[in-house]
């Protein structure tokens, strides 16, 4: 007899270091769990068991169980629901606690299983509640003092695997939730290792380099990250510049893509250190401030065309009130006439410079309004082009709308604002003359308006800048006609008020075609 307990202990003490083993190289909880829970009812041939880990809130929840129907499922959870570990001297007190609500015939009763015998073992980690193990039999000798000391042991190699793949489960938790906040984040991010060479990059850099993160793997960062026009010293292009301990060097240069806008951005280099602070990885933050740069470059656009702008009327104006006045000139009603129709020509331009910058304030401020009325474009189209019609003799003008065309519920002022800016435009930039057809279509939900002229039409690449403000196509007619570059991006954004859309098509020599949609609902009366 002694010789079977002695080979059933140890057959247990073997079985319970053959599981250690296995339970130390899992880090997956649920599986873990699944593993603790069967070996420990095999060493003492339990029917039943469970599995119940303390949470953050001290209660007890069963993460994982053996033997169990789902009614007997409910059962253990009913049992538990009251019972909290919030510290190791709770064990006693919620152990008798456990004794009562789970005796073997209750359980049996629950179960439908002729349960006879209970062990309930805790498993702490350095005076720390890790939860409890729980396992039932129905064989009629209790569980003896060597089969609850294997089991206590085995309990506390459970609590340090537990321990584990939860502190597994959270590192990998804080890395998804850095991945997720690097992948997403919109600044280019790249993470080297101490010798300049890639270890990762995020979804920003890839969009703006064009470089995938395959493709960086490994690479030396200057390999992958081209600056151009660098401001400040750059530790990828100028050698011996080193990392300041602290903070971190920056400098600003411009990444340049085949076929895409060129984007400035400003780079940071920090260096993140060890423990013993040796240089374990560098971060590099690349920060896209294009917009920062195009807004200063506007500003100073701005105050350059502006000036221009407002100085050129304001000096003919003034030159020629100077000349009329002059006291030694007797000046025919024929030169006075001519004079005062050049200073009411430029008092016009000037008024309606004026006018558009209010209206770009507006637009940038958000407060323009628009006065709704029911419009007929087809008439206000033919009133228009009759106007012009008057100003120049070498250009024809057709207006061109099929027929039935629907009243638009519009800003009749603004619309007029509109078209009167897309047929000047076609007038300044067909200097030889031609064709100017301005027609329209429409269907159930929008009205499509149309501007067509034969003048020296857009280069390539330029159709969507010619809505910026203040830009205007490098050529030779533009530098010859005045203008702030301000008329098409009236255009757009008074088209847009309305909820509708604006766009050209063009062939650099065979003149430009410009688009705006309107909606037939009712649109709001402030945009």
């Amino acid at each position: 007899m002694l010789d079977l307990d002695f080979f059933y202990q140890r057959r247990q003490r073997d079985y319970l270091l053959k599981i250690s083993r296995a339970m130390t190289s899992r880090l997956d909880l649920p599986s873990l769990l699944r593993l603790i829970l069967q070996s420990a009812a095999e060493m003492v041939q339990g029917e039943v068991g469970l599995i119940a880990l303390v949470q953050p809130d001290g209660t007890l929840r069963i993460q994982a169980s053996y033997g169990l129907s789902e009614e007997g499922l409910s059962f253990f959870e009913e049992a538990l629901e009251p019972v909290a570990l919030p510290s190791r001297e709770a064990y006693p007190q919620a152990l008798r606690m456990l004794e009562r609500r789970l005796h073997p015939e209750a359980v049996a009763a629950a179960t439908g299983i002729p349960l006879r015998q209970v062990v309930a073992l805790p498993m702490t980690l350095g005076g720390e509640p890790i939860g409890l193990i729980i396992l039932f039999r129905t064989t009629g000798y209790a569980f003896s003092r060597d089969d609850q000391e294997v089991l206590q042991s085995f309990a506390d190699q459970a609590a340090i695997a537990v321990r584990n793949a939860r502190l597994y489960q959270l590192v990998s938790a804080e890395k998804r939730r850095l991945s997720a906040i690097i992948e997403n984040t919109v600044d280019g991010i790249v993470i080297l290792d101490p010798d300049w060479r890639v270890l990762i990059v995020n979804r920003a850099f890839t969009e703006m380099t064009g470089i995938s993160p395959e493709q960086a793997q490994g690479q030396p960062l200057r390999k992958v990250l081209h600056l151009r026009d660098v401001q400040g010293l750059d530790p990828c292009r100028d050698e011996g510049v080193s990392l300041p301990k602290e903070g971190s060097l920056r400098v600003e240069g411009v990444i340049a893509r085949p076929g895409h806008q060129p984007r400035t951005v400003e780079v940071s280099y920090s260096a993140i250190r060890d423990e013993e602070d040796r240089l374990a990885n560098i971060l590099v933050d690349i920060h896209d401030i294009t917009r920062f740069r195009e807004a200063e470059e506007l500003k100073s656009t701005f105050v350059s065309v502006i000036t221009h702008e407002l100085k050129t009327p304001v000096a003919l104006i003034k030159g020629y009130a100077s000349t009329l006045l002059r006291e030694d000139a007797q000046w025919d009603w024929k030169t006075v006439r001519e004079m005062l129709q050049v200073i009411e020509e430029e008092s016009d331009r000037l008024d309606r410079l004026i006018n558009n910058l209010l209206d770009v304030s507006r637009i940038e401020a958000g407060a323009l309004k628009l006065e709704v009325t029911e419009v007929d474009l087809p008439k206000l189209a033919q009133r228009l082009v009759e106007g012009y019609a008057l100003q120049t003799e070498k250009h024809r003008f057709l207006v061109d709308f099929v027929e039935g065309f629907p009243l638009v519920p519009a800003d009749e002022e603004r619309i007029r604002q509109v078209l009167s800016n897309l047929v000047g435009n076609a007038i300044k930039y067909s200097p030889e003359g031609g064709t100017i057809r301005v027609g329209g279509w429409y269907d159930d939900q929008e009205v499509t308006v149309y501007v067509a002229d034969e003048g020296i039409g857009i280069p390539r690449g330029e159709e969507e800048r010619v809505f910026e403000p203040f830009h205007r196509v490098d050529s030779s007619l533009r530098r010859r006609t005045q203008g702030a570059g301000l008329g098409l991006y009236l255009v757009k954004a008074l088209v847009e008020a309305h909820g509708g859309r604006v766009w050209v098509r063009s062939e650099e020599g065979k003149g430009a075609t410009f688009f705006f949609t309107l909606p037939r609902n009712s649109i709001p009366a402030e945009a």
